[in-house]
């Protein structure tokens, strides 16, 4: 395999600034411009974590766990918030692109980084092709005509085309789409909200609204705790993509301030708007109700009596499958680039335009996307348990790649001694180890339900090929571990790879 080049392809941009000082060795990766900030960062963490999983998985969560899959979403909320405070944690004393495969790289073994950064990129590509098939379907809707390919073309190449033209392009698109969202979400919440006060009739709804319709139907946990255990496939998969937040650190204006005040308020939001959204919704409807009518955000507008409400929501979600799709680019983007400059991707992943923008990357983004134009003509439109479940398992896997990282770093400040981080992980080390166990116990879930154990399978050749590709193509260079600057001292700590 190439090693990544050890200059950029084009000259940055004149307002670009390093990501990172470079070391002995070490390629300078000035290229890509700091151009997101504050308000951009926030609205892309929101903007990945909610999406399909919210609007449309959170009905098969329901159904597998009745009222119960409120626990679901506060006790993997609270695990994703650790894994965001540890992945915080890094990318503040670590600001690279790359981001977590760099990390694994450097802590775990370059073996670790490889896997890690390549199941990000298969995770990703997953979902974006279902999400650009679902962006057709969407589009159906209003125009039944036309064929869907069609719809799946013109949306690879407009965001493929404004990926291309700089961070801050992408960034300012990611903040409108995600605020579509985050405004319909909370006009669900208050206007259900406003049903259950005033004691509305809910639409389509044979039982009237009201708190007592969490536990007046089976009570809390009607299908059990087997059901609560089911439900968390569907569950971590809605919250899978908010670590593209430590993805952005190599590419912020200023990491420290943008990394931590997003990791500490983004996840607790993504949080509130689950449970919230998700408990009017069981008040209004009982939770066998839902979904069976169609979405259930149908379900909350047509409560209002908006005759519009199909329409509402079809443009509703159709923001948030380009929203998916924008991020889906710039994530896998990112960490193909970061694995270019590893040397566990072919150079040309490390090119850059004059924009700071690595365009190989998108290239091969819009490329896996155009799988989605035949997909969507063999996929059924019910699979959505597969993909999840399947999605489900990379999202988990990079996540305890993330709290091993973490572990190995922290275990390695105290054992030489050097400079505490700026953004410490809370409740170290306990957090961390229940994290990982829980994670562990979501891996194991799905391959004890028939419908998500081929998740498990598939997962499991993944890694297989992967370690396999590995061991025959990654030479030299390839097999060191990634050197990281740390931000707390002014020299890197490990020696690098010398690119060739």
């Amino acid at each position: 395999m190439q090693h990544a080049a050890t200059r950029q392809d084009t000259e940055a941009s004149p307002d670009a600034r390093p990501t990172e000082r470079p070391g002995p060795g070490t390629a300078v990766a000035s290229a890509l411009n700091r151009g997101l900030n504050v308000r951009h960062i926030r609205f892309m963490a929101l903007g990945s974590a909610i999406g399909t999983g919210l609007f449309y998985g959170s009905a098969s969560a329901i159904q597998k766990a009745g009222p119960a899959v409120l626990l679901a979403y506060v006790i993997g909320g609270a695990a994703v918030f650790m894994v965001m405070r540890a992945l915080g944690e890094m990318a503040v004393r670590h600001p690279v692109s790359g981001s977590f495969g760099q990390y694994a790289s450097r802590y775990l073994g370059p073996l670790a980084g490889f896997v890690t950064g390549w199941t990000y990129v298969f995770e990703m590509a997953i979902v974006a092709i279902a999400d650009v098939t679902a962006f057709s379907i969407y589009m159906g809707f209003w125009f039944p005509q036309v064929d869907r390919w069609i719809w799946i073309l013109a949306i690879i190449c407009f965001l493929a085309a404004l990926n291309l033209l700089s961070v801050k392009v992408f960034g300012e698109l990611e903040f409108w789409f995600s605020l579509i969202k985050v405004v319909a979400i909370i006009a669900m919440i208050v206007g259900g909200a406003a049903i259950i006060a005033f004691g509305f009739q809910a639409g389509g709804s044979t039982v009237a609204p009201g708190l007592g319709n969490l536990v007046e139907h089976g009570g809390l946990f009607p299908n059990g705790f087997e059901g609560l255990l089911a439900s968390f496939a569907v569950v971590m998969f809605a919250f899978g993509g908010i670590e593209t937040l430590g993805i952005t650190a190599g590419e912020a204006a200023d990491p420290k301030k943008v990394i931590t005040k997003a990791v500490n308020t983004v996840p607790v939001r993504v949080l509130l708007f689950y449970v919230l959204t998700l408990g009017v919704l069981m008040s209004l409807f009982p939770w066998n109700e839902i979904g069976s009518n169609g979405s259930p955000f149908v379900q909350i507008f047509s409560g209002l009596g908006i005759p519009a409400a199909p329409h509402i929501l079809n443009a509703v979600v159709i923001t948030a499958a380009l929203s998916a799709i924008n991020s889906d680019i710039f994530g896998a983007g990112r960490i193909l680039f970061g694995l270019s400059n590893q040397g566990h991707a072919p150079a040309v992943f490390g090119k850059v335009s004059r924009q700071g923008v690595p365009w190989m990357t998108v290239v091969m983004m819009a490329g896996i996307l155009l799988v989605g134009v035949v997909l969507n003509a063999v996929i059924p439109e019910d699979v959505f348990i597969l993909i999840a479940s399947i999605a489900t398992f990379a999202t988990v896997w990079v996540w305890v790649m993330i709290l091993a990282s973490h572990v190995a770093m922290k275990r390695e400040i105290a054992q030489k001694n050097l400079p505490a981080s700026e953004f410490p992980s809370p409740w170290w080390p306990a957090a961390s180890i229940l994290t990982i166990a829980f994670m562990a116990l979501v891996i194991a879930v799905l391959g004890g339900f028939d419908d998500t154990r081929v998740a498990l399978y598939s997962g499991a050749v993944w890694l297989g090929l992967l370690v396999l590709a590995y061991r025959l193509w990654v030479r030299g260079n390839g097999r060191r571990r990634a050197e990281l600057v740390d931000e707390t001292s002014p020299l890197p700590v490990v020696a690098s790879a010398r690119r060739s």
